[in-house]
Formats: C-alpha cells, sequence, structure tokens
C-alpha cells in the first residue's frame, strides 16, 4: 500500500462516505425467488421474508448459494456484511462462475482477519480455466459494522469490481491483441463461506480459532441486472437501450477514483510480481 495518501485524500474520503450512504439504498429482489442454497446442511438461512439471507461456519462445514438464473453479461450489485471480531482463517466468496475445466470466473473474495486488522479483498479473473490474475486491497471501513454494496460489472468493454460504488479494478477485453476475454460462457451469482486457514490469513499463518465459531456473514439485495441465458440464448434484452451498463466505459471520474484506491489501498498486484513470473509478466501487465 503506498505511504502517503494523495493531497485531496479527506475530501476523497468524504466523496466515499457519501457514496457508501448513497449505495445503501434497498434494490428490489427476493433470495426466495432468486437463490437455490446449494449447501451447508441447514447452515445457510433466509429471513425477513426473503429480504435476508446468513452464511455460517463451524469446524463441521460451511455454506453457500447460487442464483437461480445464469447471465451473458450483466451488472450485480450484492449488499455484504462480513463475519465481525477474530474472522481469521475464514473466507466469504462472492462471485460469477460458468461450469468445467475451461470456465470464466470473476472473483470477490473476504480474507478474514485476527480482530482489529483490516480484512483483505481478494480479486481475481478466469478465462478459458486460466486465473492468476490476483490484485489485493484493504478497506476505507469496517465492512463487519454494516452492510456494503459490492457490485461485478461484466459487459463486453471490460470487467468493473465496484466497492460501494467506487471502482478498485478494471480488466479490459483486449481480445484484439489476442487475450482472451469473458465472453461465450454464461455465468451464475455464486456465495459461500468457509474455511481456508491453509492460505487466507497471512498466507496460512493464522488458523481459524474455532471457539469463535459458528462464523456468519449477512447478505441482502441482491440485484442482478444481466442477460438472462435461456435455453443456450441470452435475452434480447440485452440489446436493449435502457441496459445502460452493457456499454458504460469510465470517465475522467471514475478513472480517478480507481488510480487512487489502487495507489492508497492495493496491496498485491500480479503485474508488479516479478518473482512469480520469472518468465515475464503476463502480457496485459504492459499495456494501459
Amino acid at each position: 500500500m503506498a505511504s502517503s495518501l494523495c493531497s485531496n485524500a479527506g475530501n476523497f474520503l468524504l466523496f466515499l462516505a457519501l457514496a457508501s450512504h448513497l449505495a445503501s439504498v434497498s434494490f428490489a429482489g427476493n433470495f426466495y425467488q432468486d437463490v437455490d442454497i446449494t449447501w451447508g446442511d441447514g447452515r445457510a438461512k433466509i429471513l425477513n421474508n426473503g429480504e435476508l439471507l446468513t452464511l455460517s461456519l463451524d469446524k463441521s462445514s460451511g455454506s453457500g448459494f447460487q442464483s437461480k438464473k445464469e447471465y451473458l453479461y450483466g451488472k450485480i450489485d450484492m449488499q455484504i456484511k462480513l463475519v465481525s471480531g477474530n474472522s481469521a482463517g475464514t473466507v466469504a466468496a462472492y462471485y460469477l462462475s460458468s461450469q468445467g475445466a475451461a470456465h470464466d470466473e470473476i472473483d470477490f473474495e473476504f480474507l478474514g482477519n485476527l480482530s482489529g486488522d483490516p480484512y483483505v479483498v481478494h480479486t481475481n479473473v478466469y478465462t478459458q480455466g486460466k486465473g492468476n490474475r490476483e490484485m489485493q486491497f484493504y478497506l476505507w471501513f469496517d465492512p463487519t459494522m454494516d452492510f456494503h454494496t459490492y457490485s461485478l460489472l461484466w459487459n463486453p468493454k471490460h470487467v468493473v469490481f465496484y466497492v460501494d460504488g467506487t471502482p478498485i479494478r478494471e480488466f479490459k477485453n483486449r481480445e484484439s491483441a489476442g487475450m482472451a476475454y469473458p465472453k461465450n460462457q454464461a455465468m451464475k451469482v455464486y456465495s459461500s463461506l468457509w474455511n481456508a486457514d491453509d492460505w487466507a490469513t497471512r498466507g496460512g499463518l493464522v488458523k481459524t480459532d474455532w471457539s469463535k465459531a459458528p462464523f456468519t456473514a449477512s447478505f441482502r439485495n441482491l440485484n442482478a441486472m444481466g442477460c438472462v441465458w435461456a435455453s443456450g440464448a441470452s435475452s434480447s434484452s440485452c440489446s436493449s437501450v435502457n441496459n445502460t451498463w452493457m456499454w458504460q466505459e469510465f470517465d475522467s471520474a471514475s478513472l480517478q477514483r480507481l488510480r487512487w484506491v489502487q495507489e492508497n489501498y492495493m496491496i498485491y498486484n500480479y503485474c508488479t510480481d516479478v518473482k512469480r513470473f520469472p518468465q515475464g509478466l503476463p502480457p496485459e501487465c504492459s499495456m494501459s
């Protein structure tokens, strides 16, 4: 993480606080209608008439759910309140994925930590079964105190990761340069809470304290605006002019926010890890 903040950090943090407040506005959606609980033997619960979903993890098992629909391009928002207290070893995952060995995947993973230490937001993008594109960030707030909105934008131009409306990472479509981009495989929305203390916290040095179990993460306001994939074809609504997300690009303000977050809160970037790629960094790393 950068050692010093940019000169307008105070104003920018105020902006982020306002954006966070605006992002807390409720979205449409009901978990009974929108998702299937896929594992956990009762550890995943839909509450409040479908408005809230909780996942829990104990020493025996974690839990998870997936969307009923699958999408080919979309803008997915979900509000999450992460595991509080000593969450070391736990991972709350929220991602899009297709199926099979050559799958595409767009990942948010929230790596727990000891009380008082920051969560690590771990992101990755897989294309045709190939990942190894990790970027990690700290957050500018405590994600365990309240719900915050985490969004994935996936359109023909780029994939963007957002936190409370602030972009933290962009993965561009560089097919013109011969690089794979997720565009042909429909993906569902997934979320899970599971134990990964072999790697999640300080590289696996800090193990899960099972005396603190069960660990619980809460989810609400899943809002999936996307091209619904049905019977091998995406919905014609994908071409609708109302779907502004479909052709959304960055304006100058969005680029400024992205750069500010990456300069001040990014803690790992695969594109700077020369030890990991001794034969040369991935080709996209040399492109602006």
